[in-house]
């Protein structure tokens, strides 16, 4: 790993519209490489950080910095904006807009990875995922895989480091990126060696006009794979199906996974902790990743590594070593013989759901700022629920589809008052189990999803110290 050219991108001048986790490396970076770049946004703490980070780069980097309102982007070579800034719709936002009338491409940092990587001459190369859920965990399951076994690998996007933070690859190298839908709507040039797509359910629709524009822009993922590369699909909804039937019409060879065997048969599939394929064993699944929804996510994992190369005997190591993910059914406490599962990262309700079927008896912490349709879909999961303690914002409208299938419930307002409340209905109940899995954005009572997550935490920690506590993790 090394570190891009000075004068890279010479030349260039780049506009870049919100300084937030994505936007500042991409000022960063891309003044760093010589090009010149005029930043904005509209918040001045926003400002005021770029200004310190601008302050720690050499002198020639710091000159190709300004910060001002863009007023026009006329001569620019692009306009990055942050994924959460519209383009298109709900409205787009009046710098979209100038770059729109006047002929400028508008990209995401991971598109100018990829160009700044060929232009330094590196021929590393790509792996692409998405999905509305679990994209994340096989995101860092395959770069976990990948660094096991020798191969030089960076990852990031969506998830942890911005695609512009990521360093320059050798040849053998390979970038692991989290793709968003905003980001994959910002391509151009970068097309994927291998691409997957896990699965889709409604989200983000007032970005896309809806669930037919939500597919579209996730299929963007496959957007440029020639007969060289290679598309993996889980089948397990009929949005993913119906774009796996368009996949087998292309050049670009398509391998269909399932977390459990499907009608129709995926490829690639798990069944009893582990990835079969024609009837034949693959490999088995290591412990951090529980439940069917993982094993999807280690069957794209494993089709992906095993494109690039990378012997079976070394992803089988990858898959027993993987550690999980933070606030991703994580063990963080154990009280009086009961487990305190932080799945915090379960923004929305099927989310929630594949850790909602890992458990035949549990207490439920739920609750926040709700998605379109609530809770509706998890009602097949009631059943295991003894009691369901509610946080946050709209927890009077969950409890009306709890109250509705006649499940159990209170409302608690908050995560203080939740975590003792559920221990004490783990106790009463027989139940082993408590889970934080919201089902809900976290944003009306916390920064994220990770400050929620160490705030369940510290709380399960509290309980009934003379116990003792024991930490331990389940993916």
């Amino acid at each position: 790993m090394s570190t891009f050219p000075t004068t890279l991108f010479a030349g260039h001048r780049y506009a870049v519209l919100g300084l937030g986790r994505n936007g500042v490396p991409a000022v960063l970076a891309l003044a760093s490489m010589g090009a010149h770049v005029q930043a904005w946004d509209d918040g001045e703490a926003a400002r005021a950080s770029l200004a310190q980070q601008v302050a720690t780069l050499p002198a020639h980097a710091q000159h190709n910095i300004s910060c001002a309102p863009l007023e026009t982007v006329a001569g620019f070579s692009a306009l990055v904006l942050s994924p959460g800034i519209a383009h298109i719709l709900p409205k787009p936002h009046p710098v979209a807009l100038l770059a729109q009338q006047a002929g400028i491409p508008i990209l995401s940092d991971a598109e100018l990875l990829f160009q700044a990587v060929r232009k330094a001459g590196s021929k590393a190369r790509f792996a692409g995922i998405t999905g509305t859920n679990g994209k994340s965990t096989t995101t860092t399951l395959l770069a976990h895989i990948l660094a096991q076994a020798g191969v030089p690998v960076a990852a990031g996007g969506n998830l942890g480091p911005a695609a512009l933070a990521l360093p320059l690859l050798p040849d053998n190298g390979v970038y692991v990126l989290e793709m968003s839908s905003y980001m994959l709507e910002r391509l151009d040039t970068l097309h994927f060696d291998t691409a997957c797509l896990l699965n889709l359910t409604p989200d983000h629709l007032d970005r896309h006009a809806g669930m037919a524009g939500y597919a579209k822009a996730k299929m963007r993922v496959f957007t440029g794979q020639t007969e060289h590369d290679l598309a993996v699909i889980g089948i397990e909804d009929d949005y993913c199906r119906a774009i796996a039937t368009t996949l087998r019409t292309l050049p670009t060879p398509c391998l269909t996974i399932a977390g459990a065997q499907t009608t129709p048969a995926a490829e690639l599939y798990g069944q009893e902790g582990a990835l079969w394929q024609n009837g034949q064993k693959l490999a088995t699944i290591g412990p951090a990743l529980p439940g069917s929804h993982n094993a999807e996510n280690a069957a794209a994992a494993f089709a992906m590594a095993d494109f690039l190369g990378v012997p079976t005997q070394a992803i089988q190591a990858g898959l027993s070593s993987f550690p999980g993910l933070p606030h991703r059914q994580k063990i963080v406490a154990e009280q009086n013989g009961i487990i305190f599962v932080d799945d915090s990262k379960a923004t929305n309700a099927d989310a929630a759901a594949r850790a909602l079927g890992c458990y035949d008896k549990l207490v439920w912490i739920a609750g926040g700022m709700a998605k379109e349709g609530g809770i509706a879909s998890l009602v097949p999961y009631f059943t295991r629920i003894a009691h369901t303690v509610l946080i946050g914002r709209d927890a009077a409208q969950l409890a009306q589809t709890l109250a509705a299938h006649n499940a159990p419930y209170s409302i608690v307002d908050t995560l203080e008052r939740a975590v003792p409340a559920a221990f004490a209905q783990a106790q009463q109940s027989g139940a082993r189990v408590v889970l934080l899995s919201p089902a809900c954005a976290s944003f009306d009572q916390f920064s994220g999803f990770e400050a929620r997550g160490l705030r369940f935490a510290e709380l399960a920690h509290a309980l009934a110290p003379q116990n003792g506590t024991q930490t331990g993790k389940i993916g």
